[in-house]
């Protein structure tokens, strides 16, 4: 069994923050990233490819869409944190590359291995990028309206996450999923 297979995608997500005392928001998803020791480059890429993450003389790298929003880039950084932190052993082996993530809002009970660990790469990402104790936090004792888009817009904002990740964090946090 391996060291870690109790722990949540969450849980890892928790627990890199924890070791590396972020407390910032937005999280600064390149510094953790350089605190693992991978270098993040940037390229232009084709649309339906998000990043990738190998590693190249015991170094990881991980690769951005250039081309992508600013937002996207930071999730797409985030879920090869997943990767590297989870999955090590996996991409120590061969490139892997990343096409268009597959919809966050699918849970754990796919058969395909590979959609398995693409899919806790993601919740990884999103409690990386918005810890669940801190948007409770923000969000406190205010009852958010799914459709009124403005708070959740002012909260992607502050999070720099995009709408429809800070949708799908509210609906989690708050017990609308």
């Amino acid at each position: 069994m391996p060291r870690h297979a109790h722990l949540t995608p969450e849980d890892h997500a928790r627990q890199l923050r924890k070791r590396l005392k972020i407390l910032t928001i937005p999280v600064p998803v390149e510094r953790i990233a350089k605190a693992l020791g991978a270098d993040i480059r940037l390229s232009p890429l084709d649309d339906e490819l998000s990043g990738m993450i190998f590693v190249k003389d015991g170094t990881p790298v991980i690769g951005v869409n250039a081309l992508h929003h600013p937002n996207r880039q930071r999730f797409t950084i985030a879920h090869e944190i997943g990767h590297l932190e989870m999955h090590r052993d996996l991409i120590a082996q061969k490139v892997h590359v990343d096409k268009a993530f597959p919809v966050l809002l699918r849970d754990g009970t796919s058969a395909a291995g590979t959609h398995a660990i693409e899919i806790a790469a993601n919740q990884f990402a999103a409690e990386l990028l918005v810890p669940e104790d801190a948007l409770s936090a923000m969000i406190g004792d205010r009852v958010i309206d799914i459709d009124d888009e403005r708070p959740i817009e002012e909260l992607a904002r502050r999070f720099k996450v995009s709408k429809k990740m800070m949708e799908y964090r509210v609906r989690r946090v708050t017990g609308l999923a």
